[in-house]
């Protein structure tokens, strides 16, 4: 069973309805008793870095899916903002992130982007496999939904998993341990999506 924490903030339906078509057991959790018998999380997010951790934090459910992610190793996914917050800290904030991942968040660099090139990063890229997954199976030369001004910096490189270029080569999709997050949007990705999300619920 496939937990999507619902804390106010995320494409949480979106999820929903791709496990559904693909014969997937899921559900949304909304508060600490929903997450009994799930064997996988998928933490959404959109939107600002502290508002994102706020709300995460007041929802109630912090304290349980830490022990689960960190203790009972239960694999978990973080989807754009919500890869974000597993940082230590995000220059878009002044909030402690959960730190589940050695890294922090920093904003693209306008002298890094080609002229005429906007932020956020918005549109459809390539997402290019660094490192050989299970979650990334299937999607050499794929292309994904992006919509960010910010992304993740992890200390150790060698949890990049994935990357993709703006202006800059930036990680996209990392790994460590059972901590999975990917900065694009799978769930606005179509068939490269679809085969993402079926690929987490099979790890």
């Amino acid at each position: 069973m496939i937990g999507i924490l619902n804390y106010g903030l995320g494409n949480v339906l979106a999820f929903v309805n791709i496990y559904k078509k693909l014969g997937v057991a899921c559900k949304l959790v909304e508060k600490q008793g929903d997450l009994i018998d799930i064997d996988k999380l998928i933490l959404p997010g959109v939107g600002a870095f502290d508002y994102a951790i706020q709300c995460f934090n007041d929802s109630g459910l912090r304290e349980e899916v830490d022990r689960l992610v960190l203790i009972e190793k239960v694999p978990i996914l973080g989807v754009c903002v919500g890869l974000q917050m597993m940082a230590e800290s995000s220059d878009e904030g002044v909030l402690c992130g959960l730190a589940w991942i050695d890294a922090t968040v920093v904003k693209f660099g306008s002298e890094s982007l080609p002229a005429g090139s906007p932020l956020p990063h918005m549109g459809w890229n390539n997402l290019e496999v660094v490192k050989e997954d299970p979650l990334l199976a299937g999607l050499y030369d794929s292309k994904f939904y992006y919509l960010h001004s910010f992304y993740i910096v992890p200390k150790n490189h060698e949890q990049v998993i994935g990357s993709a270029r703006y202006g800059e080569k930036f990680c996209c999709v990392v790994r460590n341990d059972n901590i999975y997050g990917i900065q694009c949007h799978p769930e606005k990705s179509h068939s490269f999506g679809v085969r993402f999300l079926k690929n987490f619920a099979e790890i």
